[in-house]
Parts: structure tokens; sequence; C-alpha cells
């Protein structure tokens, strides 16, 4: 095992266990055709867990959550106001699609699953949508903000194209998605980094700035833009610079790039915190 995943306090037979866990179920993803993948989505995460009780996402500390909801409302900041109605995909336990509800006119949560932690104690303008899997039902041009974190890289490369598709029919003119995924030059992020060089895991692809930005545009997406920073604290950039940084990452050997990609600093300019605009005069709040 590398040093990748040295502050997993599991056992070495348990992270083994899941790296092979992880690749079983990505396979079976991988090879599903397109017409299988919906309902497959959510019975492979059911799985998962099921056979690997240690997995980190069941056993994470709360301090840990509230960290990564104060730097996911940094971000989202500058585009929330009462007038914006506001979509999350794959809102996990709802905690930052409720904190978002404070600040804007009305919420939607995405998810595959009717279980939401907490669902019970939900704002009066919030809303659960299910979708199966397939596309977002809700009506054309009423969402003026779609975020995702970490969802990204765990849709298969043809689904991720789609679903683009059904956001940007979801957008507002002007509205925004808000895309946060790892970057795969400091990668591979999910269990597979402590035994391969690629992504192998759950994690169906992982891509660059430059690749994301490009799937976004093939999609109909006006412009796209990247926030850079961290601790909750971002700035917007064209992503022309960080393309070239990119481009130049690309070009030192692999144990290399992946040490430079994974320091603070350069994570700071090449995490993955793309926004698409779609076409239109109307902007989110703050821009």
């Amino acid at each position: 095992m590398t040093p990748r995943r040295a502050r997993d306090p599991r056992t070495a037979a348990q992270v083994r266990e899941q790296y092979e866990v992880e690749r079983e179920l990505g396979n079976r993803l991988r090879e599903a055709p397109p017409h299988e993948r919906p309902a497959l989505y959510r019975s492979v995460y059911d799985e998962l867990f099921r056979r690997v009780p240690h997995h980190p996402m069941l056993t994470r500390a709360t301090s840990d959550q509230h960290q990564r909801l104060n730097w996911q409302l940094g971000l989202l900041s500058p585009f929330l106001d009462r007038q914006v109605t506001y979509l999350e995909l794959g809102p996990g336990d709802c905690t930052l699609a409720f904190a978002v509800a404070k600040h804007v006119k009305m919420v939607y949560a995405v998810d595959v699953s009717e279980t939401i932690t907490g669902a019970a104690d939900a704002p009066q303008n919030f809303k659960l949508v299910l979708d199966g899997g397939s596309g977002l039902i809700v009506p054309a041009d009423t969402v003026d903000l779609v975020y995702s974190n970490q969802l990204m890289e765990h849709l298969h490369p043809d689904d991720a194209a789609d679903q683009l598709r059904h956001v940007l029919r979801a957008l507002t003119p002007g509205g925004a998605y808000v895309c946060v995924t790892p970057n795969r030059l400091s990668g591979p992020h999910d269990i597979s980094g402590a035994f391969d060089t690629v992504a192998t895991g759950l994690h169906l692809r992982e891509y660059t700035v430059t690749e994301l930005s490009a799937l976004f545009l093939r999609a109909g997406f006006a412009k796209t833009r990247v926030y850079v920073g961290g601790n909750g604290r971002y700035w917007k950039w064209p992503t022309f610079p960080v393309m070239v940084f990119e481009r130049v990452l690309q070009l030192l050997p692999g144990r290399l790039r992946r040490a430079i990609a994974g320091t603070r600093v350069v994570r700071s300019l090449i995490g993955v915190r793309l926004v698409g605009f779609k076409g239109g005069e109307r902007l989110p709040a703050g821009q």
C-alpha cells in the first residue's frame, strides 16, 4: 500500500477489503448497458455499505461534517439571495441543502432515494425530488443555481454528459451549475489511490478542469469559470490559466506530478470547482 492512505485509521486488511469490493462494483457499473445503470447506481452503493461496514462515509466524524458545510457555504455564498431557486444533486443527508434554504427562495434536493437523514425537520421551502437516476424531473428554466459535490466522478461518462444536458434544461437563462469534483492529476481519489495510478473503484472517471470544462461546453453551457482558493474563501477565475498549468503538470512523471498536484497550494488552484453558465441575460446573485 502506498502512503496516500496513511491517515486512514483502519487496518491494511480493511482498506484492501474496500478496494476489492469497490473494484468489483465499479466494473459492474462500467460494463452495464445504459438502460440498467439508473437502478444499478442505488443498488451498488447499498451493497457497498452493507459489505464494507467500516467504510469512512459510515464512520465520519461530526467535526468533519461541520468543516465540509462551512467551506461549501463559502463557495456558494456569492450565488445566493432570496430570489434564487437552488437545486442540489446527490444531497446526502441534506445538511447543506437545509443550510442553503435559509438564504434562498426554494431548495430542491435531487436523489435516487427517499431515505434522507433529517428529512422530517426539513424547512418549508425544501422539496425532495426523486429522479430514478435518469434525469432531473423539474420544469425547464426554473432553477437559478445547481450544485453537486463529489458526484460527477461517480457517474458513468455517458451518464455525466446526459446529466449536464438535463441540468442545462432546468437552469434559468444566466443560471449556473457549480460542480465540485476531484482533479485526476492528483488522483486517484477513490480507494484505488492506495493501489493504482488511475481510478479503478467507484470513481468511474476523474476529470481535470480542462476535461470537465470541455464537457460542459459540449453540453451547451455558454461559458465556464473556476473558483480558486480554500477554507471557505474563493475567487472566480477564467479557466484558461488553470488549463495551462494543468498542461504543464501533465508533462511531469506520474509520481512527481501527483506529489506536486497534491500540495495545498496547487490544490487551491486546480481543485475542480467549475461553474458552468447557461446563456442568457440573468446571472446569479453576485455575478
